[in-house]
């Protein structure tokens, strides 16, 4: 006895609803008519012997049985999206969508150096890029929205698999006539004793800065930057110092700024570029060469963007 089986567009069309809570805007994200979405509904409903959604003038909710189905929808299309990739990686590596995250820390500095190098090597390789902050980034690739990662380690992720690709040391950054500047060593332990200017919580660079710094938070609590650019400003206006990766100061981010940077004495100080991707993935193997095409284009300082 055959069962009747939903087909994978009703499946998008239930993801789509269930992401945007409404069934116009998840059929134009689904590039259907509104009726035709509202069919498909209906008719997964039929199939499955259970009430999906709960239609209103609010919009649509759905019922602990499609918030059940949306789960299993979720790991049904996913699994049908890896068997197109790795079919299409049998044939041609790296072809077609790839959906790549970034750190905001790493993503202004690190991209317009790579992505050239990346096209070169791949031209088929269409590069869907999301800067997000880590936490959310990892949540994402366990979730299948996202193919890797470039990420800054350490970071506890067991269920991943990490490629590291360069050290990023970091610098001591201040006004010129900070005591630090001027001093003849710079050691982490005079740093400990400096309250910093840092990135707001969430973000992986301030739990790194800190650990240059010993145990305990010695950032400045009133004040708190969302992002590397936000921060050179603070210190420019005279607000602290703080640390900033190597990357971001080749890539220009304190040009024309009246701030001294400086590095640490040995031992140097800082973080871990890396690519991650789920354990078992289908994209596995692309996700390494997408990798080892970053740490060379890295090893490359003259690439043009």
């Amino acid at each position: 006895m055959s069962i009747n089986l939903p087909t994978l567009r009703q499946l998008q069309f239930l993801l789509a609803l269930a992401e945007h809570g409404s069934f116009s805007r998840a059929a134009e994200v689904a590039c259907v008519t509104q009726p035709t979405l509202s069919a498909g509904i209906k008719e997964l409903e039929a199939i499955l012997g259970a009430v999906l959604v709960e239609r209103g003038a609010r919009g649509a909710t759905l019922t602990p049985a499609g918030e059940a189905a949306v789960e299993r929808a979720r790991t049904v299309l996913t699994e049908a999206e890896d068997l197109v990739h790795a079919a299409r990686a049998a044939g041609e590596p790296l072809s077609g969508a790839f959906r790549l995250g970034v750190i905001p820390t790493i993503a202004p500095f690190l991209l317009p150096q790579v992505l050239p190098a990346l096209r070169r090597l791949y031209p088929s390789l269409e590069l869907f890029l999301r800067e997000d902050l880590t936490g959310r980034l990892a949540e994402a690739l366990k979730e299948r929205r996202l193919d890797a990662a470039l990420i800054a380690l350490p970071y506890d992720m067991p269920s991943l698999e990490v490629f590291p690709i360069a050290e990023d040391e970091f610098l001591f950054a201040a006004a010129p006539d900070h005591p630090l500047i001027k001093a003849k060593k710079l050691e982490t332990q005079k740093v400990a004793q400096e309250p910093l200017l840092l990135l707001e919580d969430g973000h992986c660079l301030r739990d790194h800065a800190l650990s240059v710094c010993g145990t305990g938070d010695h950032s400045r609590g009133d004040f708190a930057a969302t992002s590397l650019h936000t921060l050179v400003q603070m210190v420019k206006s005279g607000l602290g110092a703080t640390l900033l990766p190597r990357l971001a100061i080749d890539a220009g981010l304190v040009e024309h700024m009246e701030l001294a940077v400086r590095p640490f004495d040995p031992p140097v100080m800082g973080r871990e570029i890396g690519m991650v991707w789920r354990k078992g993935s289908a994209r596995a193997e692309e996700a390494k060469s997408l990798a080892e095409a970053v740490k060379a284009a890295m090893a490359k300082p003259s690439v043009a963007a």
